[in-house]
């Protein structure tokens, strides 16, 4: 009897899948053993060097915490510890205490699969905030008051050119309104200075394109930015914002942080695994920014004036030298005398305008002052403003300088964060704050997989007793789509599993079941067409493909949609039922095909169908 043996087209569909299955395989056992609760110790100045781990092994000692591991890197050392979140907070605590301000004491995890796993780059599907708990946070973008930041900068860009080419009696000022805020300059002049006014005009709009102007009569004009202009300014504000918010999330370490934008001006961030609400809080709601201002001259009109820490007023000039937005770089340190610092590294724009400045200004003064918004008791958004510095300049400065003085290592380290990850240009709100409890979230993950099970042990038991030897072969399919679609899952960057997403899990099961259903039946109807075994199982995969792939191209067009439109939970249903149509096509036909060919099964029919 002459053995058969796989042609030759099946051969390299063989290899396909075992390096697909392989690769994917490998990179969803992570998974099954999670993450370890860990300590993230980071030093706040390039002088200060890392712990010892010995000397950190010995701290958690006496709190009696086993560590398991501690991992050195370059810019911090990762603390693995046993325990739960409660024994995670008392080692932070202890940390924080014997180490000190020079030390950034973060909470984070590590994967508890084995060391080579690790080793290859390989990690654990990245829970969503349902799911490993955390902190949701729903912040609101003040538009008007970054209008009327935006009409303030205008007025004084006006002053400075009025100033600038000596145009006597004429003036500028914001127009009065009701609720207080302005959307329009009231520019004054006199009868005999029409082409001065075009000077300014002209001026104005090469500095600020968009800025409209209407006569009101011989002696005043309005100007006002154009409707077309503050749309798109205040889609680049919401731009702004999103990216200086994902900048200081990824500063804070945070990688599977969720930041979109919801509705017109609200931006959702989900933070899982943040343990220590209150700092993510004060970082991200942050509206700091910084400016660097020349000293006024006396008797010098349009100024502006900022108090010290010390209560001493300062006038600098209305125009500052360079704004905090030409901050390319920024790191805390401390001085020769020990005292905290922020070293500044500039764009070419901004090294520009500091080694202009400071070329022809030896000896002067430059103030450097710290803006921020907040509430005040009327629930009203107010900027306040401090200078924090002020440095006499003894030589020509380049891009790169230091910010002096700062009150302690924390303030430094803050400041710093926030220049890297830039400023925001219009204020934010948090007006909605939830945080959930990891408890909670390992309960969502216990029931999800609960489901889960359940829907997989009843479809695998159906479709054997059903099929016979093709439900052995769809059921193999089907735990090898489920292998894929979370080695897949934990593969792919920025794919985080949400609550949702389990559902997407237990969805995609029903799909490939549907898909393996289709193919067989399509053989079974060849073969009470009185087609022989092998050319049934061909024909049944050939014609059940279109209507496989019609079906999941409908699917995938929702699912696309769901995840281009949605947010949260829904992002993370769509994102996971996305995936689950790829594994379920691959695993579904292709798996199945190569599979069925090589095991053979005799698919029999009875005969008053074959008769048929």
């Amino acid at each position: 009897m002459r053995k058969t043996t796989a042609k030759p087209k099946h051969t390299w569909q063989l290899i396909v899948i075992i390096v697909t299955v392989l690769i994917l395989g490998l990179n969803a056992i992570p998974t099954l053993y999670g993450n370890n609760n860990a300590l993230l110790v980071s030093s706040n100045s390039q002088e200060t060097s890392l712990p010892e781990p010995q000397r950190l092994r010995q701290l958690m000692q006496q709190e009696n915490i086993r560590v398991k591991q501690i991992i050195s890197g370059n810019s911090d050392s990762k603390i693995v510890i046993e325990g739960d979140d409660e024994a995670l907070s008392i080692a932070q605590q202890k940390l924080k205490r014997d180490l000190g301000d020079r030390y950034e004491i973060r909470l984070g995890s590590q994967s508890a699969a084995p060391t080579w796993l690790n080793e290859l780059g390989m990690s654990p599907i990245k829970l969503g905030l349902d799911l490993s708990g955390g902190v949701l946070f729903v912040l609101e973008v003040d538009t008007p008051k970054a209008d009327q930041e935006r009409m303030e900068s205008a007025k004084d860009e006006a002053i400075h050119i009025i100033r600038e080419h000596g145009f006597r009696g004429m003036s500028v000022k914001q127009s009065s309104a009701k609720n207080g805020t302005s959307n329009s300059l009231n520019l004054h002049f006199l009868t005999h200075q029409t082409n001065d006014v075009k000077t300014v005009v002209q001026k104005l709009q090469q500095h600020l394109p968009g800025i409209t102007y209407t006569k009101v009569d011989e002696s005043n004009m309005t100007l006002m930015f154009s409707e077309q202009s503050s749309s798109e300014f205040h889609q680049q504000i919401m731009a702004q914002a999103l990216t200086t918010l994902r900048g200081r999330i990824e500063e804070l370490g945070i990688t599977e942080a969720v930041t979109q934008r919801q509705g017109a001006n609200r931006i959702r961030v989900e933070l899982p695994g943040v343990k220590d609400p209150e700092q993510a809080k004060r970082i991200i709601g942050a509206t700091a920014s910084l400016d660097f201002y020349e000293v006024a001259k006396e008797g010098e009109i349009g100024t502006k004036t900022f108090k010290d820490d010390n209560g001493r007023q300062l006038r600098v000039t209305s125009k500052p030298i360079f704004t905090g937005s030409s901050i390319e770089n920024a790191t805390s340190g401390r001085d020769e005398m020990g005292i905290a610092l922020v070293n500044l590294s500039l764009d070419s724009v901004g090294g520009e305008k500091m080694s202009a400045f400071s070329k022809n200004n030896i000896g002067n003064p430059m103030v450097v002052v710290f803006s921020e918004y907040h509430r005040n008791a009327a629930d009203e958004m107010v900027k306040s403003s401090r200078v924090i510095n002020v440095a006499t300049i003894q030589a020509q400065l380049g891009n790169r300088f230091s910010i002096t003085n700062l009150e302690s290592q924390q303030e430094a380290s803050e400041l710093a964060l926030l220049l890297r990850a830039g400023s925001l240009d219009a204020p934010i709100t948090i007006v909605q704050q939830r945080t959930i409890q990891a408890s909670l979230g390992q309960d969502n993950v216990n029931n999800g997989i609960m489901a889960l099970a359940i829907g997989l042990g009843v479809t695998l038991m159906f479709m054997g007793l059903w099929y016979r030897k093709l439900g052995i072969i769809a059921n193999t399919c089907l735990v090898l789509n489920l292998v894929c679609l979370v080695g897949l899952m934990a593969l792919l960057p920025n794919i985080v599993l949400t609550l949702p997403g389990i559902a997407g899990l237990v969805l995609t099961v029903g799909m490939a079941v549907d898909t393996n259903v289709l193919i067989f039946e399509r053989i079974k109807e060849e073969r009470k067409r009185g087609r022989s075994n092998f050319l049934a199982i061909e024909a049944g995969y050939k014609e059940a493909f279109r209507t496989i792939l019609d079906a999941n191209i409908t699917t995938m067009i929702t699912a696309l949609i769901l995840l281009s439109i949605g947010y949260g939970p829904v992002k993370g249903f769509a994102m996971t039922l996305s995936l689950g149509i790829l594994t379920s096509i691959f695993t579904g036909v292709f798996v199945a095909h190569v599979l069925t060919y090589l095991v053979k099964p005799q698919i029999t029919v009875k005969r008053k169908e074959l008769i048929s």
